[in-house]
C-alpha cells in the first residue's frame, strides 16, 4: 500500500473545512523531491502561506509539520477569500522545521519558495511549480503543488464520528497508536486526501474525536463517488505502519444516521494472498453521522425563488410643490429627479430576479383623488385592484402622470405600507416554499413621523420573507432614520422586542450624488443575498429544486 500523507509530531487533525461561504477558495499543498537538510534523517517540512499586502508579505496561515519526509502531503486546508476584481499574490515557503524550537529562519533551513497569484490556482485547479531558493536558484528537483477548490453553491457540511475495533497490533512493546486517513478518489483516479484524524495512542479499540469537513471536500457533491479510507500505526520518525484499508462512499455512510451504525472490515491485501484463514485487520465503525446544508442565494434563485420589487414613494408637501423646479418632485426633462435616479439604480438590478418585471409602486403622504382624502399606501396607478406597473419604465411612467392629480399633504407616515407588504409576504410565508421574498425600496425626503408604528411593524416584518430599503432624498437631516438600520445595534419595537433579523439598509441618496448609479445599488443591495438565506435558513425552507452548484452572482450581476 502506499505511505500515508505524513505526520507530524503530535498530529493536529485537518481544521474544519469551512462552510459554504461565498467567493472563497480551498487549497491543498503537496511537494515532491524536496532538499534533505538533516544529516541523520530527512527534513521535517512545513508550509507558510503568505500574501502581499500594500506591498508587504503578511503570513496567512501556516501547516502542520511532517516528520522526516521529502514528498509530503499536508493535511492542512488553507482558505482564502476569492476577490475576482483583484490580483492577489501569494508565496508559499516550505521550511526544515526543528520540533519545540520550531520553523528555522536561516538560509539553511528554507528549503524553497514559490510565488502565483490566486486567479492562476482557480483557473487551473492545479498548479505544479518548482522550488526556488534565494537569488532564483532552483531548489534541485523539488515541487510543489496546489489543488484549489472554490467553495460555494448546494455545499453544506458533514459531521462525522469514528471508532475501530480489534486492530492489528503493530508494536512489538506496546500496542498500536492508530490514525485514520479518508481519502477522495478524483475521476482521474487520483487521490485526494479529504481529512487526518489525531492519533489514539495506545490503543487497539481506538475512537477518534468527531469532526467535520465540507461536502464539496469530501465527495465533490457527489454520494457515490468512491472514498479510500486507511488505518496507520504512527511513528515518530514518520515510518508509519499499514494497519489496513477500505472503501466506501458517503452515500453508504449515510446509513449511520440516527441510531444505527455502519462498520467495514479494514483489509490489509497482502495478509489476504498471504494467510488462508485472513479475516480481517480489525473493524472500522462510523458511530454518528449528521448532515448540515448550507444553501447560497443562488441555491434559492436557481431553484425559483422570485424577488418582488415593491416601491414606495414620499408625496409630503415638504418635497416641495412638484411644478416649482427647487421641488424634489419636480420633472426635468433633461435630468431625472433624485426619486427617479433612486427609483430606477436598484429596480433595474431587482428586475433580473422576477420573472413577470411587474413592480408595485405605491405613493404615501398625499390627498388623492377623488374626494382628496390623505392617504399612506395609495397605488400611484391608481388602480386598487392592482397596484404593479410593467418593468422600471412603467413605475417611472405612473409616478410622472399621478404628479399633477395629487396634493402633496403629509405626515410621513411608512408604517402602513410596510404593513401592507407583510400582509403579502406573510401569505407567500404559509405556502412553506422558498418561491418569493419581497423587498420594499421606501424613498423619503424626510423622518418618518409614526417612528413608534414603524418600529413595530418593521420587528414584525423580520420574521416574514422580505427586507426593507430606505433612501433618504434630498438634505435633510435623517441622524434619526439611522436608528431604523440595525447596524449600530438591535432595532427594537417600543415595548423592547428586539427585530428576528436586521432586515433595513439606510443611505441617504446625498452620499451617491456624484457616484454612478451602480454605486447606490451595490450599497443598499449588497445586504439583501444574506439576508435572504438568514431567513429561509431560519424558516429551515430548502431551496425548491436545488441545482448542482456553479459560482454565485451578487446581486449585481443576475444569473
Amino acid at each position: 500500500p502506499p505511505r500515508p500523507a505524513g505526520m507530524g509530531d503530535v498530529p493536529e487533525p485537518c481544521p474544519q473545512a469551512p462552510l459554504a461561504v461565498l467567493s472563497k477558495v480551498e487549497l491543498r499543498v503537496s511537494c515532491k523531491h524536496l532538499l534533505d537538510r538533516d544529516t541523520l534523517n530527512k527534513s521535517d517540512p512545513c508550509v507558510l502561506l503568505l500574501m502581499q499586502s500594500q506591498g508587504q508579505w503578511m503570513e496567512v496561515d501556516r501547516s502542520e509539520v511532517i516528520k522526516s519526509n521529502l514528498n509530503p502531503v499536508f493535511a492542512k486546508i488553507f482558505t482564502v477569500d476569492y476577490y475576482f476584481e483583484e490580483v492577489q499574490k501569494l508565496r508559499f515557503e516550505v521550511y526544515d522545521s526543528h520540533g519545540q524550537a520550531g520553523l528555522g529562519t536561516h538560509d539553511d533551513d528554507f528549503l524553497g519558495g514559490m510565488e502565483c497569484t490566486v486567479g492562476q490556482i482557480v483557473v487551473q485547479k492545479r498548479v505544479t511549480k518548482p522550488l526556488f531558493l534565494k537569488y532564483g536558484k532552483f531548489a534541485g528537483k523539488s515541487t510543489i503543488t496546489i489543488i484549489s477548490e472554490e467553495i460555494s453553491g448546494n455545499n453544506g457540511y458533514v459531521e462525522l464520528a469514528f471508532r475501530a475495533k480489534k486492530l492489528d497490533d503493530k508494536d512489538l512493546f506496546s500496542k498500536s497508536d492508530p490514525f485514520l486517513e479518508i481519502y477522495r478518489i478524483d475521476d482521474d483516479r487520483s487521490e485526494q486526501l479529504v481529512y487526518r484524524t489525531e492519533v489514539v495512542k495506545n490503543n487497539l479499540s481506538p475512537i477518534w474525536e468527531p469532526f467535520k469537513v465540507s461536502l464539496n471536500s469530501l465527495c465533490s457533491c457527489e454520494e457515490k463517488r468512491k472514498l479510500r479510507c486507511v488505518v496507520w500505526d504512527y511513528d515518530s520518525r514518520g515510518k508509519h505502519d499499514f494497519i489496513g484499508e477500505f472503501f466506501t462512499t458517503f452515500e453508504e455512510m449515510q446509513k449511520a444516521m440516527g441510531e444505527n451504525k455502519v462498520q467495514w472490515d479494514c483489509m490489509n491485501p497482502k495478509y489476504k494472498i498471504k494467510k488462508r484463514n485472513y479475516k480481517n485487520s480489525g473493524v472500522v465503525v462510523l458511530l454518528d453521522l449528521k448532515i448540515h446544508r448550507v444553501y447560497s442565494f443562488l441555491d434559492y434563485i436557481m431553484g425559483g425563488c422570485q424577488i418582488h420589487f415593491t416601491v414606495a414613494i414620499d408625496f409630503t408637501a415638504s418635497n416641495g410643490d412638484p411644478r416649482n423646479s427647487c421641488s424634489l418632485h419636480y420633472i426635468n426633462p433633461y435630468q431625472p429627479n433624485e426619486y427617479l435616479k433612486a427609483l430606477v439604480a436598484v429596480g433595474e438590478i431587482c428586475q433580473d430576479y422576477d420573472s413577470d418585471k411587474k413592480f408595485s409602486a405605491l405613493g404615501f403622504g398625499a390627498r388623492i383623488p377623488p374626494k382628496y382624502e390623505v392617504s399612506h399606501d395609495f397605488a400611484i396607478n391608481f388602480n386598487p385592484d392592482n397596484d404593479e406597473c410593467e418593468g422600471i419604465q412603467g413605475v417611472v411612467e405612473s409616478y410622472q402622470s399621478c404628479l399633477p392629480k395629487i396634493q402633496l399633504y403629509g405626515p410621513t407616515n411608512v408604517a402602513p405600507i410596510i404593513s401592507k407588504v407583510a400582509r403579502v409576504a406573510a401569505d407567500e410565508e404559509r405556502t412553506k416554499e422558498a418561491s418569493q421574498y419581497f423587498i420594499l425600496l421606501i424613498l423619503t425626503d424626510g423622518v418618518v413621523t409614526d417612528m413608534a408604528d414603524t418600529r413595530e411593524a418593521i420587528v414584525r416584518a423580520s420574521y416574514l420573507p422580505m427586507s426593507i430599503i430606505i433612501v433618504g432624498v434630498g438634505n435633510a437631516d435623517f441622524t434619526d432614520m439611522q436608528i431604523l438600520d440595525g447596524d449600530d445595534g438591535v432595532l427594537r419595537s417600543p415595548k423592547g422586542e428586539p427585530v428576528l433579523r436586521d432586515i433595513v439598509q439606510f443611505v441617504p441618496f446625498r452620499e451617491f450624488k456624484n457616484a454612478s448609479p451602480t454605486a447606490l445599488a451595490k450599497c443598499v443591495l449588497a445586504e439583501v443575498p444574506k439576508q435572504v438565506v438568514e431567513y429561509y435558513s431560519y424558516k429551515a425552507f430548502p431551496p425548491r429544486c436545488p441545482r448542482p452548484p456553479s459560482p454565485e452572482p451578487g446581486l449585481g450581476s443576475p444569473p
